[in-house]
């Protein structure tokens, strides 16, 4: 009985693995990305860029009232309304989870009109609305009570949301080990549920102080003096008074100066809470 022979095949060199075929793409991209750097950095005129936005004598000039005023201000505005946001959006939550019918219509209708309204428009319903429907208002602490409210309305149906999911993200055996023990609904609510949905929504609830501190530059709307300009109103005059874009230049730095580090923070908190799942 003969057996046949089978003669090898001509080799097939072996393609690229996944890896590999990955690093070349990086490679690619990194290079394709460099030389339009490259080309951009050639092509733009330095000088008219440096004399137009970065012009030193200007932001020197904008010293220290860009800190004093423009800062303080957009700080006492953000932190104002945020604190007003999220105790009404707090109690906004208990109301969306609520057995009472009315107490989630009332919710749920805040919710869906005030996160479905430009701040815009609230903060000139505010400004410009309310005086029209009620005559003789005053609104108490002037332009810092109109812009607190205004930016805490806002913020409460944000943070009424990311509140509702902490709660709902709480296992309720645990509220039921209470139930067990004596305690009342509230107080399990109170003493257990709140605590850890608060903890839990930390990383959402920083995003949301991000977003308000810059939904302060809405301020200029409602018209507001030299006192209590903010940030973006304050470079806008400023870039106005000497024809000039770097005030607003160096008005978006100082907002960075803030947003940056706290973007940080909510990074940090967020791969902590990730380990500790």
């Amino acid at each position: 009985m003969t057996s046949t022979v089978t003669e090898p095949g001509p080799r097939i060199p072996p393609g690229l693995s996944p890896r590999r075929r990955a690093k070349r793409a990086r490679a690619i991209q990194y290079t394709a990305l460099t030389v339009i750097a490259v080309v951009i950095v050639s092509m733009a005129n330095w000088k008219l860029i440096a004399d137009a936005f970065f012009r030193v004598d200007l932001a020197w000039e904008m010293i220290p009232e860009l800190f004093t005023v423009g800062l303080a201000n957009t700080l006492i505005y953000t932190v104002t309304g945020y604190a007003l946001g999220f105790v009404l959006g707090l109690g906004l939550a208990i109301m969306r989870l609520s057995t009472v019918r009315v107490n989630r219509v009332i919710a749920s209708t805040y919710i869906e009109l005030f996160r479905g309204m430009p701040a815009l428009l609230v903060f000139l319903l505010l400004a410009f609305g309310v005086p029209v429907a009620f005559p003789g208002f005053v609104m108490p602490f002037d332009t810092y009570g109109t812009v607190a409210l205004g930016l805490g309305l806002v913020s409460a149906a944000y943070l009424a949301e990311t509140f509702r999911a902490g709660i709902q993200a709480v296992p309720k055996g645990q509220v039921e080990a209470a139930r067990s023990l004596g305690m009342s609904h509230a107080q399990a609510t109170r003493t257990i549920v709140l605590p850890q949905a608060v903890r839990i929504v930390i990383p959402p609830l920083t995003n949301e102080l991000i977003l308000l501190f810059k939904d302060s530059s809405l301020v200029y709307v409602i018209g507001v003096s030299s006192a209590t300009r903010e940030l973006a109103k304050y470079g806008s005059d400023m870039s106005t008074l000497h024809g000039n874009p770097t005030p607003l230049v160096v008005a978006g730095l100082t907002y960075l100066l803030i947003t940056i580090p706290l973007s940080f923070v909510v990074r940090r908190l967020e791969r902590k809470q990730g380990e500790a799942r």
